[in-house]
């Protein structure tokens, strides 16, 4: 294989490691994380955020749905996975 090839092969599949994670990946990633801060520091900044009054919502896209977590406060209330 010449070089261009191999390094263009390469890039590929690093890539395609740099997609969305699953579900199951945010969720083992979040464990422990009761506060934002913590929840921030350990997902990084949610794809959306939508505020109910004291309550939030924050969405991180998957590759296979999203993950939602309810935060009132300062305080991570609920996590949830759908589609």
């Amino acid at each position: 294989m010449r070089p261009l090839h191999a390094l263009a092969a390469g890039l590929l599949l690093v890539l395609a490691g740099c997609g969305d994670p699953g579900k199951a990946d945010i969720l083992k990633k979040a464990e422990g994380a009761d506060t934002k801060a913590k929840l921030e520091k350990a997902l990084g900044r949610p794809s959306d955020i939508g505020k109910l009054g004291p309550i939030e919502k924050w969405t991180y896209k998957a590759k296979d749905g999203e993950v939602v977590f309810l935060i009132t406060g300062d305080t991570v209330a609920l996590q949830a996975a759908g589609r």
